[in-house]
């Protein structure tokens, strides 16, 4: 077929599927057997060559270096981008000028301005600009009162590469009003199972979809730096990341180099295309399983960095790293990676290391470790593209947008958005819009919750800890239904307990997930995609309202398709919301009839499932058989025809899991911790920035593993820390057969006086109803300044001391009655664990 002619036909097919609701249907297309050779619209200049060679020429080995390396704002003032020729700064999620959540464009301009004045008083040759880096991956989310714009799984259901452009442009506008020139996006994964907690930051299963976007998101944010709003775009993660075994985030990516050809590389040719430079690399790792080929960690791969995407693919942009992914490569760390710079890794995100890096890197090139050669490749690559971004001699205060906030919003762009990404999954109740003049009754924890319908990366990393009042241009679902219906046409109740529906002509429920980012998102290899089991509380409010002869419209706010029949058989009408951003109107502009009449016209860019275990479910598996196909959605004016769907479902879960989780990245909530001095009691919350304090005890998030994993606890007297739920653990007979509460820790300050650790089954932290607290001081004691530590200790040991298993809600509670300093992450019990080389002796804790 006429390679020219293939996009066409697509278009024209997923036309076809918008306009009368049918399956996307992808236009034949011959399976890549190579990596092709895209050819990007930014084509070597001789002239800007000889520039870089000169200015590259006269730098000494420190100043490369210093080019190469990524600094957090946190860590990194403007005078160490001066003392250590920093070539680049970012922002990590939740990180703001002067650590003010509330920082103005202004704000934001300045501290900019001060980090390019730096880097133009060093002592090199030619200066070189320092340019920052920021994950503006659904608008300028970071910002207080930038638009956020939906995520991706939402702009893929709408299936217009056009629209990804403009809020491509869009965000590019609102970076430079920042002051920034880099944005670490668009993110091109094509998702192969929806466990994984970064879905919604994919624009769909369809390895062709993800193609048809890629290109105009690169061209709005970027252009050919010819316009003040371009900034430097990042495709990202190469490669893989949506195609770890069973979701797990930085897992294992097990597929053919076919597969990763014709799947997980197609957003890389047309955002290469259209001109990306630069490339983050993923932190999965790929087993290549035709060949039997173990590449290990991407970070360190000299297959996938060079001889894919620079020398196959062409890419003579810069690579970077993402956060702290070096140290995930066997034998190396944060601040050391000789093994990754000789892969092919240019620039190297090293939030708080950075010096130590710096120090480290010099001495490797000076020893032979990594050549010369490479050093000048990387630092050649990094200036290349700053002088094609045209940020030499240009102060970021220059910029026709620089500082001004009216360039964070575009509010109207945004409701469209919202609009051309909801998809009508079920359509049995009235017709929607619902008439002017109805009695709407609203409820829903997600209704009047900008957090929830932004999701994560939004202002902070995880998208928690943020009320409505940081989103000052924004608007809640429920402000937009009341704007719409007028508000004394409509009441609101979180729960709906306790209100009479029959007052009302009819119900709008607004649930779904709450907010997550990387890790934090992941469900694990035991779970289900049931979301009921992780949200009670939206089957009840469904059940309080639903069966009173009154019509129930559910709109689910979520970040990834989810199995909900549970909640489908209480709704008469169901709609699927994803994760809108700040504007609610563009929900409510469907809901409810207003001055101009809208329709629906998303298409699910990802699979439905119809049983919970459906993990792994794309179009094209030889056992594809899902609720809602790919490319389904429905009109106003089309009724569905579901009827009364399988509620079923395996109630211990998909597969066998010998681990039970009770803190961490993957589970914060069922477990969550707080700490305990006398009897007063101060939960942790999702507040990652935050300091907890109660007498005797603080706790501040730091890092065992990953970016902000773990809360480090300080004691100066008699307090505890506690992982409690409401109910008791209830272990699967394969984590408690010689099961052990497993916990990575590094101890920091050796204990002063007596440690404890119990389960405890009552109210306070004595566990006295579960047996003796066991005595961990010469454990902890032998752990400190060790550096990370995995502990396992026997389950037989706290039931040897009276601990009744089956009645526990605390299954970790550790307490100090003087100074002591430790981190905790990564809390679950281990079936087998026991038995593990490792484990603790019960012996030694007495």
């Amino acid at each position: 077929m006429n390679e020219k002619l293939q996009p066409k036909l697509r278009t024209l097919a997923l036309s076809l599927a918008v306009a009368f609701a049918l399956p996307a249907i992808a236009a034949p297309a011959a399976p890549l057997s190579d990596w092709p050779a895209p050819k990007s619209a930014i084509a070597k200049d001789a002239k800007l060559e000889a520039r870089v060679a000169e200015i590259v020429g006269k730098m000494t080995l420190a100043q490369k270096i210093g080019q190469m390396t990524q600094a957090e704002i946190k860590t990194a003032t403007p005078d160490d981008v001066k003392r250590y020729y920093l070539g680049s700064v970012l922002n990590g999620g939740g990180s703001w000028p002067n650590n003010n959540k509330h920082a103005s464009a202004a704000d934001w301009l300045a501290l900019a301005n001060a980090y390019y004045d730096a880097s133009m008083a060093t002592d090199m040759a030619i200066k070189v600009p320092v340019i920052w880096g920021i994950d503006a991956v659904h608008g300028n989310n970071n910002v207080v009162g930038a638009t956020i714009y939906p995520h991706n799984i939402g702009l893929g259901a709408a299936h217009d590469p056009k629209l990804v452009g403009e809020i491509g442009a869009a965000t590019a506008r609102a970076v430079r009003a920042t002051g920034l020139a880099w944005v670490f996006g668009p993110t091109v994964a094509v998702v192969r199972d929806d466990r994984w907690g970064r879905t919604y930051e994919s624009f769909s299963e369809d390895p062709l979809l993800v193609k048809s976007y890629a290109g105009p998101y690169v061209k709005g944010l970027q252009g050919r730096f010819d316009k003040d709003a371009n900034v430097v775009a990042s495709i990202k993660h190469f490669m893989g990341d949506g195609g770890t075994d069973q979701g797990k985030d930085r897992g294992v990516t097990k597929a053919s180099a076919q597969q990763m050809m014709n799947i997980h590389g197609q957003g890389y040719y047309t955002g290469l295309e259209a001109g990306a430079q630069t490339v983050m690399i993923s932190f999965n790792s790929w087993t290549d399983t035709s060949t039997n080929t173990e590449h290990g960690k991407l970070h360190g791969s000299r297959v996938a960095i060079t001889d894919i995407l620079k020398n196959r693919l062409g890419f003579d942009g810069f690579v970077v790293s993402d956060w702290n992914g070096i140290a995930e490569v066997p034998g190396c760390r944060n601040d050391s990676c000789a093994q990754s710079v000789n892969a092919g890794m240019d620039m190297f995100m090293v939030p708080d290391d950075w010096k130590a890096f710096i120090a480290n890197t010099i001495k490797q090139v000076e020893s032979g470790e990594i050549p010369m050669a490479r050093i000048d490749d990387a630092v050649t690559r990094i200036v290349r593209v700053k002088l094609r971004a045209g940020l030499f001699g240009k102060r970021p205060s220059a910029n026709a947008y620089a500082g001004k906030d009216a360039a964070l919003q575009d509010r109207a762009l945004a409701r469209r958005a919202v609009r051309q990404s909801l998809v009508l999954l079920k359509n049995e109740g009235p017709a929607l819009p619902l008439a002017e003049g109805k009695k709407i009754l609203v409820v829903g924890k997600t209704a009047d919750s900008i957090s929830n319908q932004t999701g994560g990366w939004s202002l902070t990393w995880q998208g928690t800890a943020n009320t409505n009042a940081d989103f000052p241009h924004a608007d809640s679902i429920l402000a937009g239904i009341r704007a719409a219906a007028g508000a004394a046409n409509v009441a609101y109740s979180a729960d709906g307990a306790g209100v009479n529906v029959a007052d009302y002509d009819a119900v709008i429920a607004v649930i779904g997930e709450t907010p997550y980012a990387e890790g934090d998102g992941d469900i694990g290899p035991n779970g289900t995609l049931r979301h009921s089991g992780r949200h009670p509380e939206d089957l009840a409010v469904l059940q309080a309202v639903s069966g009173k002869d009154k019509p129930v419209v559910t709109v689910f706010v979520a970040g990834r398709p989810l199995w909900v029949n549970d909640l489908m058989n209480l709704s008469d009408t169901f709609v699927a919301a994803w994760l809108p951003g700040s504007e609610g109107k563009g929900v409510s502009d469907l809901l409810v009839a207003g001055p101009k009449r809208y329709d629906f016209s998303g298409t699910l860019s990802f699979s439905w499932p119809k049983t919970v275990c459906q993990t792994d479910l794309n179009a094209g598996n030889a056992s594809y058989d899902p609720l809602f196909k790919l490319g389904y959605g429905l009109r106003s004016g089309t009724r569905s025809k579901l009827g009364q769907l399988d509620a079923s479902y395996p109630a211990g879960g998909c597969g066998v899991s010998n681990s039970f989780p009770v803190y961490g990245q993957a589970d914060r909530a069922s477990f969550p911790l707080a700490i305990r001095s006398g009897s007063e009691v101060k939960p942790l919350g999702a507040d990652l920035n935050a300091t907890f304090t109660l007498p005797n005890v603080s706790v501040q998030t730091s890092q065992i593993n990953t970016q902000q994993d773990a809360r480090q606890v300080t004691w100066t007297g008699p307090a505890s820390i506690e992982a409690r739920g409401t109910r008791a653990m209830v272990l699967p007979p394969a984590a408690a057969k010689d099961g052990a509460l497993r916990f990575d820790t590094i101890v920091s300050a050796a204990p002063a006086g007596k440690v404890t650790i119990a389960m405890a089954c009552g109210a306070d932290a004595t566990g006295a109803a579960c047996g003796t607290p066991l005595d961990a001081t010469a454990l902890f004691a032998g752990l400190a300044g060790k550096g990370k530590q995995t502990v396992k200790i026997p389950l037989a040991c706290f039931s040897a001391r009276g601990a009744d298993l089956a009645r526990v809600e605390a299954p970790f509670v550790v307490g100090s009655d003087a100074a002591f300093t430790a981190a905790f992450t990564n809390i679950d019990v281990l079936g087998g664990g026991a038995k593990e080389q490792d484990a603790v002796r019960c012996e030694e804790l007495k």
